[in-house]
């Protein structure tokens, strides 16, 4: 197989999971903090190894976010910088402001709180597979059931009501999916790319000035009346924040559910004893979550010159932490190519490390849980019904079709 560094800006090097996971393993072992040369993309350096990224991550006041935290070409970023920063999330964040923003919402994602939706998680699990259930044999597990389960979960947590549910899923498609062809917005000019972000601040707006008059006890509520340093949230956070959350609360775990099923059908071995023993349905998540490892990569930027294994990262330069790679790290994970339904210890890094860890990892790990309870004690068998197929994404990719034959019990 040819291998060619470069190849790791392109989204659909990223759809195709075998040259994908040849490639990063390439690196691992020949080159480990490779600089990356191309015509559409600025130049930067790749951290592939897992004690690298917890490297950069730990030192958070020496490689920074920006608004370019993740990869762009050229011709966006040229376009960015003209327009100004069109999003500003806990992504694009430091200290101090970074903890700042991510105090709002913190007590809403802790374990605490999350016993007191977990009820309702549960409910939507059963009815979730009792949907799926009511299709018959054939469906198609991504669009049929993946997307919707912690789309509902998550809209139920903001305030979103049930009937803008679709408008939030065909929307976080479209941002996450710009590079896929099946995915994307059919667009032309500027204005009509920028229409996916428009409508999800329309909709926001409208949002804010209703809860800002009838608050709830919901996270929209929250975020409407926010205050940072004694003032209103600003509008640009107040959306940022509104998206990150309806769009990135969802989407991981949609791809990390789905993934792990496919996982647990080309293991059939590790899906029987999942079956046999269901109490290590919350390691089976943590490796479906390790083995999809849905956000791809996120960028940082040094504040100094930086020397990381023989190279010299000079200040101002981008390093990609690829965290798909740093998941299959040879020297961290025994059989790292292997899905392992009951693998411990699990340090796998999809959820970030440090200061920018996801907020939201508790409650996804308890939506998937709730999810693989509610199924495998529901049905007697789930194999492959056609051609899986994976978005065309270097950020943010999982699945986008997994057509599965499924038995009842």
């Amino acid at each position: 197989m040819d291998i060619n560094y470069a190849d790791l800006v392109k989204p659909a090097t990223v759809a195709d999971d075998e040259y994908f996971q040849a490639l990063t393993a390439h690196m691992r072992a020949n080159d480990p903090v490779p600089f990356i040369e191309s015509d559409t993309h600025k130049s930067f350096w790749v951290a592939t190894k897992h004690s690298d990224i917890i490297e950069i991550e730990r030192q958070n006041d020496k490689f920074l976010n920006t608004h370019q935290s993740v990869l762009q070409s050229k011709e966006i970023e040229k376009a960015t910088e003209e327009t100004g920063a069109i999003l500003r999330t806990l992504i694009h964040m430091d200290n101090p402001d970074h903890k700042k923003f991510r105090e709002l919402t913190k007590d809403w994602f802790m374990p605490q709180n999350l016993k007191t939706v977990e009820a309702r998680v549960q409910a939507l699990a059963k009815h979730t597979v009792d949907r799926m259930l009511e299709l018959g044999e054939e469906v198609d597990f991504v669009s049929d059931v993946a997307v919707w389960y912690p789309l509902r979960v998550i809209m139920m947590i903001l305030g979103v009501p049930e009937e803008d549910e679709a408008m939030m899923l065909k929307l976080t498609q479209e941002l996450f999916g710009a590079d896929d062809p099946d995915m994307k917005r059919e667009a032309e000019t500027d204005e009509q790319r920028l229409q996916t972000l428009t409508e999800f601040f329309q909709y926001f707006t409208a949002m804010t000035a209703d809860r800002r008059a009838n608050p709830g006890d919901d996270v929209a509520s929250v975020i409407a009346n926010a205050k940072i340093d004694g003032e209103t949230i600003g509008d640009l956070e107040a959306m940022s924040y509104y998206i990150i959350v309806a769009t990135a609360g969802h989407d991981t775990t949609s791809s990390s559910t789905a993934g792990g099923v496919l996982a647990l059908m080309q293991h059939p071995d590790e899906l029987a004893k999942l079956v046999a023993d269901p109490s290590i349905s919350h390691l089976t998540v943590d490796e479906a979550i390790r083995w999809v490892s849905p956000v791809k990569h996120f960028l940082r930027y040094g504040t100094e010159d930086y020397e990381l294994r023989g190279k010299t990262i000079r200040a101002g330069d981008p390093i990609m932490m690829l965290y798909p790679s740093g998941n299959r790290d040879e020297e961290v994970f025994d059989q790292p190519n292997r899905f392992i339904s009951d693998r411990r210890p699990n340090r796998h890094l999809a959820f970030g490390h440090g200061a920018h860890h996801c907020l939201g990892n508790l409650l996804a790990k308890m939506e998937m849980k709730h999810l693989y309870d509610e199924m495998f004690s529901r049905i007697s068998s789930i194999e492959l019904n056609g051609e899986p197929k994976l978005i065309q994404s270097t950020f943010v990719s999982g699945l986008k079709t997994l057509p599965v034959r499924i038995k009842p019990k």
